[in-house]
Formats: structure tokens, sequence, C-alpha cells
């Protein structure tokens, strides 16, 4: 499985981007997508993710209310819409695949496919 993530950049606060991660390879319809997060000198972190079947496996906290995640109807490509974006939202933003759902599909180590991370930068 390959992810490409896309549509990251420059944008002032309280401004919206959408990212996108198109996927190949495998049955990756059936597969459940993520976004994680690495801010400068941070540990990447979760930020939601979608199961195969539409369900939304959960959102960090800070993002709740701002981010929504969404794949489209083949499945192969997944969103991350961001609205009211906050300079504590700068990071660079990486999305994941994982074939079964379990405890871990909020933690990096439940993922084994990932996107080569595409950078947000929000301005105050």
């Amino acid at each position: 499985v390959q992810l490409q993530a896309s549509g990251g950049g420059l944008v002032q606060a309280g401004g919206s981007l959408r990212l996108s991660c198109a996927a190949s390879g495998g049955t990756i319809s059936t597969y459940n997508m993520a976004w994680f997060r690495q801010g400068p000198g941070k540990e990447r972190e979760f930020v939601g993710g979608i199961r195969w079947t539409g369900i939304n496996i959960g959102y960090k906290d800070s993002v709740k209310g701002r981010f929504t995640i969404s794949r489209d109807i083949a499945k192969t490509t997944g969103y991350l819409h961001m609205n009211s974006l906050k300079p504590e939202d700068t990071a660079v933003y990486y999305c994941a695949a994982q074939r079964w759902y379990s405890s871990s599909s909020s933690y990096t180590g439940g993922y084994n496919y990932w996107g080569q991370g595409t950078q947000v930068t929000v301005s105050s």
C-alpha cells in the first residue's frame, strides 16, 4: 500500500485547508485511514481517523469541531478538512493506513503504512 499526502501550505489563523491522502496498492478500500501530525520538537500525535466502513475512529480533543475526516466513495482517497486553524496546528501532517482496527488505532504503532507528510503552517 502506498500513500501520498498533499494539500499542505501556509495559511493565516482562522483559515482553512483540505489535505488529501491518495492511496494505491492492495485492497485499500478496506483499510482504515488516519491522520497524524508532528510539530517542531514534538512527538507524532494522532489527529483523527476513519474506518473503512465510514465510522470515525475519533479525533484529538484540540481539533474536535474544527477538523473533519472523510473518504471518497471508492475509499481510495482520504481527506482532512481543517477549519478555524490555529498557530498551534502548525506541523507536518501524515496520513496512515491500517488493515485491522484495534486498540492501537489512535497510536502510530497501530499503522503499517505511511505517507510522506505535508507541511501545514498557520501564521498568527
